[in-house]
């Protein structure tokens, strides 16, 4: 996804308590949320591991990746808000993050794109005369294009 100067800020794709838009994510949440934080991490291109420096999922990290998603896929809101969502439902809040992550991530389809097509190239029969409209063009460069060689 390519982001234009001037663009406007939306809202999440998804609220903050929608975690059963996407089952796969709230179960792997549930069940698995320090591997689930390091997935979604990874998916959005940043390392791996960092979860695993923020104990509870309630912290600086957490609140560091929130906003940089926001910031990214320049979606509305504040670092004040951002606090407030993954204090008081920090799970919820990664759940939507990833939501919003495999959101941005699917394909785009464009619909109605006029195509132009080249025409198709010309290919120089030899068998046909020059008389025929064709342009011929010669099959050694001229004598005089490069200056002479001297000799040994």
């Amino acid at each position: 996804m390519y982001i234009t100067v001037g663009e406007t800020k939306h809202d999440w794709n998804t609220g903050l308590c929608d975690c059963c838009e996407d089952m796969e994510i709230c179960c792997c949440a549930f069940w698995f949320m320090s591997c689930f934080m390091c997935k979604t991490v990874k998916e959005f291109g940043e390392c791996l591991c960092l979860p695993l420096l923020d104990l509870e999922g309630a912290g600086a990290i957490s609140l560091a990746f929130r906003s940089a998603v926001r910031e990214r896929y320049r979606i509305k809101g504040s670092i004040c808000d951002d606090c407030c969502k993954v204090t008081c439902c920090s799970s919820c809040s990664w759940c939507q993050v990833a939501r919003e992550i495999k959101h941005q991530k699917r394909p785009i389809t464009i619909i109605n794109a006029n195509v132009h097509m080249a025409p198709a190239p010309a290919f120089f029969d030899a068998t046909v005369p020059p008389s025929s409209g064709f342009t011929t063009y010669p099959t050694a460069p001229p004598s005089n294009l490069y200056p002479p060689i001297p000799a040994k």
